[in-house]
């Protein structure tokens, strides 16, 4: 099976004269972007062109075009990228994956993810006004160290200002629901400005952006997630900073700094709906108990890079990062306790709190002597210390637990026969130790007293590929990559029930290691850019999300495959201006269900995406842009799994509209252009039974917005 497909995938490629990945959003031919753009994710100064790796890049003008359709930078990548699975529309990314698997989000490449405890939020951690592109590396891998099991999706902020003097950009935003009521009404208000003299620069912005409720194809108000917490009705507040020197021609130092806290308004409480009858879950107002959910991410980081040093490209990193995201709360199962409050009686919500301090150290050159062979060498490190608490009566969900990671690696790239080939590869090794104190769980799961451990891990993990580039606009590829988590640590911490359980050598916490394989062909001719990408991953001890009755998930480790396929198309018609492109997603996941050593079951709804199909028109002639964009999203049966969770499927449609003013651009963005009535993706998949958690997606909603630079 895995050759048919591996031999389609190829095959599709010649037969359509096709080309390679590039962002959807018919910017430059990715022929001239890719000789010349730097993927600063991939960890090296050398081009695209030259890494057996997948890569998308979405720039700043189709981030910012994207962003006002659909609300974020989750929502933007989910929207352009078919790989990428539908998001939950909520604030919460568990579920959401890139390839089957769990992606690594990144700012300059500093990870926003919680390894202990994973709060699900790392895809809401910055304003996307201060974001100047997005890098999407596909499939597994090490590169970023721990994480990375789905992709890296990083997210460089805006650039030092290259002329001396003040610039500056603004953003005026309002967008409504359907039916234009006050409830549905929101907006957005932004702004950065920079300042050069010589070598000095600096850079400073403040956004403000308030969502109202959403209202689904039907009018009716999107039910509330009273556990996992929204993104609807709340208000975010968000700084950027940034202070540079050009230490030399070649030298450069700045600091960096970033401040997002989302709040929730706590207008409404959720209404239970009727799957059975067919009745979503929606709201009511009225003001939800305790604290209103939260989420606030801080960052500053101070880098050193210099393009020649000695001959090579060094970088030096040091950052510190802290998320306090506070959860919305309700009367749920697992937080009951008869010696608080009779059971069914007891409201609860809980807090997550991290903070990182990490550093990044890397240098790479030419070989002397032997200029076709360039090396890279560096070192990882990584401290965090993450606690759960339960805000209302303050018990301990998971224990204040420290991890840290120590990873020095190394890379090499041989350029062969001028360029036709070349070879790539690397390893990284990872050195891993937690600190558990010993806890007791909640009585929900037995009041177990668990002696606490410092396990540790070390691995290899090894990356190796080859590219061909017989002529311009053509490469092929094939790698082999090990990515490296841990499983959700904070999830198994809980979930303790079985009694006198010592964390030193508790198999549940042993780190999940992805093996990724993939083979490509790019191709770029004349008016046609295409690529064609299959690709298999497996983890022997993989992890696997469980979901409760009450909506809480636990994680289960068993051993997960994956594979795929990936086909993308772009053609620049006659019409000038004119751009028609088309992506297709094929995942599919097995896992092992009773430990017998056979893989017996699909991965359900929560741990894999649907197929997928992508159409999009783009259109631009002098001051006057457009784009309308499809998504089909196609039905699926999870063999092995309940019935009730397969999912019937649904599309979407997008469409927006831009015009160059004398000052500044104005853009109509409509979301939603049919107003399909549909059950989200999650809610389709998970909990057959559960009618508080029973969410359709938002119906039209628009959005005007001006845009000006000075």
């Amino acid at each position: 099976m895995k050759l048919v497909l591996g031999a389609l995938a190829v095959s599709v490629i010649w037969v359509t004269g096709a080309s390679a990945q590039e962002t959807r959003d018919g910017g430059e031919p990715l022929d001239s972007r890719r000789e010349d753009i730097v993927v600063t994710a991939a960890r090296t100064n050398l081009p695209a062109s030259a890494l057996p790796l997948t890569v998308d890049l979405i720039d700043r003008e189709t981030l910012s075009r994207q962003v006002t359709v659909s609300g974020s930078v989750v929502d933007a990548v989910s929207a352009l990228l078919p790989a990428f699975s539908p998001t939950r529309e909520k604030i919460t990314g568990v579920g959401e994956t890139l390839r089957g698997r769990s992606p690594l989000y990144a700012i300059n490449g500093i990870p926003q993810t919680t390894p202990i405890r994973d709060g699900a939020r790392d895809g809401y951690t910055i304003d996307p006004f201060f974001i100047d592109r997005i890098e999407v590396i596909y499939g597994s891998n090490a590169l970023q160290g721990i994480g990375a099991t789905g992709g890296v999706v990083n997210q460089v902020t805006v650039r030092a200002p290259r002329e001396n003097g003040w610039s500056g950009r603004a953003l005026l935003q309002g967008n409504s629901g359907d039916d234009f009521s006050g409830a549905s009404l929101g907006g957005k208000v932004a702004g950065v400005v920079n300042f050069r003299s010589g070598r000095f620069d600096a850079t400073g912005g403040i956004a403000f952006e308030r969502r109202g409720a959403f209202l689904d194809g039907r009018g009716r108000r999107i039910g509330y997630d009273g556990n996992q917490s929204e993104i609807q009705d709340t208000d975010t507040l968000s700084f950027f900073g940034r202070v540079g020197v050009d230490v030399s021609d070649t030298a450069r130092f700045e600091v960096i700094a970033n401040r997002f806290r989302l709040q929730g308004n706590n207008h409404y409480v959720p209404v239970e709906g009727s799957r059975a009858r067919g009745i979503p879950a929606t709201t009511r107002r009225g003001e939800t108990p305790g604290q209103p959910s939260t989420g606030v991410a801080q960052m500053v980081s101070a880098s050193l890079t210099d393009g020649d040093l000695a001959g090579g490209a060094f970088t030096l990193q040091g950052f510190y990062n802290r998320t306090s995201d506070t959860f919305a709360g309700g009367i749920l199962a697992t937080f009951q306790d008869a010696r608080i409050a009779p059971v069914g009686t007891l409201f609860e919500q809980s807090r997550n709190v991290s903070r990182k301090l990490g550093g990044k150290v890397s240098y790479e050159r030419a070989v002397p002597g032997l200029e076709a062979l360039t090396l890279t060498a560096g070192f990882d490190a990584l401290l965090d210390r993450t606690a759960q608490t339960l805000v209302q009566t303050d018990r301990v969900w998971v224990p204040q637990t420290d991890f840290r990671s120590l990873a020095p690696f190394g890379q090499a790239n041989l350029r062969l026969f001028n360029g036709i080939v070349r070879l790539a590869g690397g390893v990284r090794y990872e050195n891993v130790r937690l600190d558990v104190p010993d806890y007791t769980t909640l009585a929900t799961s037995g009041s177990r007293f668990v002696t606490g451990g410092k396990p540790a891990f070390d691995r290899a993990l090894w990356n190796g590929g080859v590219v061909l580039e017989p002529m311009k606009g053509i490469r092929a590829y094939g790698s082999y990559a090990e990515g490296y988590t841990i499983a959700d640590i904070g999830r198994v911490l809980r979930g303790i029930s079985q009694p006198n359980v010592r964390i030193d050598g508790f198999l549940n916490l042993t780190p999940v290691i992805s093996n990724n394989r993939e083979v490509g062909v790019e191709v770029t001719q004349g008016p046609l850019v295409a690529s064609a990408t299959y690709y298999w991953s497996s983890s022997e001890a993989g992890q696997v999300l469980v979901r409760n009755d009450d909506g809480i998930f636990n994680v289960n480790r068993q051993p997960v495959d994956i594979e795929g396929l990936e086909l993308n198309l772009d053609v620049r018609m006659p019409l000038p201006g004119l751009k028609i492109g088309t992506g297709y997603s094929h995942v599919t996941g097995r896992t092992d269900t009773n430990a017998d050593g056979a893989l017996d079951a699909d991965l359900d709804g929560a741990n894999i995406s649907p197929d997928r199909l992508n159409l999009n028109l783009d259109y631009s002639s002098g001051r006057f842009s457009a784009r309308a964009q499809g998504r089909w999203y196609l039905s699926r049966r999870f063999q092995g799994q309940p019935i009730a969770n397969d999912f019937v499927g649904y599309r979407l449609f997008d469409a927006y509209v831009a015009y160059e003013l004398p000052v500044g651009r104005v853009m109509l963005s409509v979301q939603n252009l049919g107003n399909t009535d549909y059950v989200t993706y999650y809610s389709d998949t998970q909990g057959p039974t559960d009618n508080a958690r029973f969410y359709t997606g938002r119906g039209r909603n628009f959005t005007l917005s001006w845009q000006a630079g000075f």
